[in-house]
């Protein structure tokens, strides 16, 4: 089999795949991540017959630890509502500045295929930013979430809350 043959065999890839690449990861990584979970307590050992095991040692429980208990379960359920709350703001959001609209691509590139628009002052959910072409000075592309994904370049969007975190 010549080489020729082989290379043609091979699917041929086009286009930079490496900010997709790297927004599905963390998109992966925000779905596995699980830190609320790391404040729940340990379930106590259950013995071979099913019974929970409980300490010979000591004395036996008393109403203030059984308040230690419920308290702990209100920490978790506290951190829980904190982790909530911390994600939610973490949710970027702009607003479309370009008078005409924004043409919304398939890569952060003024080259790259137009895939949609956002209207002048319409409200975008950003998920990430990353450096591209250059735009009236401005080399960062946001990757936008609003139906497909898709970047729009952050010449035309202006931030509202805090500036979206690096893909």
């Amino acid at each position: 089999m010549s080489q020729r043959s082989l290379r043609s065999s091979a699917p041929r890839l086009r286009g930079s795949f490496g900010p997709y690449a790297a927004a599905l990861a963390v998109a992966a990584a925000a779905l596995t991540a699980t830190p609320a979970l790391a404040a729940v307590p340990t379930p106590p050992p259950v013995s071979w017959n099913g019974h929970v095991d409980t300490p010979t040692e000591g004395p036996a429980p008393t109403g203030a630890d059984e308040a230690t208990e419920t308290t702990g379960a209100t920490e978790v359920t506290e951190a829980a509502e904190n982790e909530a709350e911390a994600a939610a703001a973490r949710e970027y959001k702009g607003r479309v500045i370009a008078r005409s609209g924004l043409l919304l691509r398939d890569r952060p590139t003024r080259s790259s295929r137009v895939i949609g628009t956002a209207a002048y002052g319409q409200i975008v959910h950003i998920f990430c930013k990353t450096r591209g072409d250059n735009v009236n000075g401005n080399d960062r592309w946001y990757l936008l979430t609003d139906g497909n994904w898709a970047w729009g370049s952050a010449a035309y969007i202006e931030n509202i809350g805090q500036a979206p975190r690096w893909c």
